[in-house]
Order: structure tokens, then sequence, then C-alpha cells
């Protein structure tokens, strides 16, 4: 690691900081971000402070946005987006764009969590992203007349599943903003639902929304 210019402030910081440390060490953050960060290259600078969060003992469960990405993967098949109220109707093209998009998220995410430069915050880092069907949804249905289709609401969030997970070491759950059904259908969810709806069932101590 890089040799300190000022060793002094650099031990008042942390004795300042160390309050901090004692009091959410151990505790849940819920941390959401829209899919337009991942778009504008702060990915990388968010992981590394992540990680630096896991380092210290915290919980953190992550649930990303994904509407550019979304929007990108509509227009590679000349597809109009639909909306109703600001809210996504999501018909099966529409899904199937939102999956695809899910899971270049998802790849990029895990990515990011791997870097492992020396003298770099995440030097000797060993981040694991957890992700799976963690949130049951069902259908938003019809509105002032609109057919939502295949775009949800969350109906339960999985604690039980997700608590081992962050009980292990090192290790980060990732939630989309996708939900399954006990039927097996996929809903297309929003990034804030899931991410309050994840909060409430895990008794988050923070949550968290980037902007």
């Amino acid at each position: 690691m890089r040799q300190m210019e000022n060793p002094t402030l650099f031990v008042q910081w942390l004795r300042s900081v160390a309050p901090y440390i004692h009091a959410f060490g151990g505790k849940t953050f819920v941390v959401a971000f829209p899919g337009e960060l991942v778009a504008d290259g702060v990915l990388p600078v968010l992981a590394q402070d992540l990680s630096l969060l896991v380092g210290l003992g915290i919980r953190v469960v992550l649930v990303h946005g994904s509407r550019p990405q979304v929007a990108e993967q509509l227009a590679l098949r000349n597809v109009e987006g639909r909306f109703h109220n600001g809210v996504r109707v999501t018909d099966s093209a529409a899904m199937e764009c939102a999956k695809e998009a899910a899971g270049e998220l998802r790849l990029d995410i895990g990515a990011a969590f791997s870097q492992g430069l020396p003298n770099t915050p995440m030097s000797n880092a060993h981040i694991s992203i957890v992700s799976g069907n963690y949130v049951t949804a069902r259908p938003l249905g019809v509105i002032d007349g609109a057919d939502h289709e295949l775009t949800g609401v969350t109906r339960k969030v999985a604690a039980d599943k997700i608590q081992p997970i962050l009980n292990t070491e090192d290790n980060i759950v990732l939630l989309s903003p996708l939900g399954f059904s006990p039927t097996g259908e996929v809903f297309n969810l929003t990034m804030e639902d899931v991410a309050v709806s994840a909060a409430i069932a895990l008794h988050a101590e923070k949550l968290v929304f980037i902007t």
C-alpha cells in the first residue's frame, strides 16, 4: 500500500470515524442506484466505496435500476417503449429487453466488484455478488384503463434466504428490478419498489438511493 503522506492526519481521521464503525458494524444497508449510474461509468467507484463498507462489517444489499439499458435493448429491436403516468407498460417484447438488460447489468456489477489491483481501495478485497429469485411479485394490473401487462409490484422479499448470505463474510446480495410469481411468471418492477420492500423485510438500518 502507498505510504500515508500525513500519518498524523490519518490517525485523527480514523479516530473520528470509529464511532460510526461501532454504530453500524453488523447492520444492514440497502443501497439502490439507477441504470444511468452504470451508463455514466461511475460503477467502479461505487464498487470501491461499497467494498469498504463491507470490509467494515456492514451487510450490504444492492438494488440496481435498468431503465436506460432497457431503452437501449428496445431500440436495438426497433420496439417503441410505452409508459403510462411514468410507469413502463411491459409487454412481452419489453420483458425480453428487461431480462437482457438485467443480465448485462449483473455481469457489469460482478466485474466491478472483482477489482483487486494493488494500491487501490479494492486491494485484497474478495467480494462475492450473490443474486437469485428472492423477490416475489404480482401484476400491477389495470390503472386508469391502462393494462400494465407484465409490469408488477413487489409482494414479498425472501428475507429468510437473504439473511444467511449476508451473515457470510464478504458477501453482497444483488437484487434486480425483476420479480417472480408462484406461477412462474416474471414481472418488471421499479428499483424503488424493490429497494423499499427489501429494506422493510430485512429491517435495514439505512436505505440509500444514489442518483
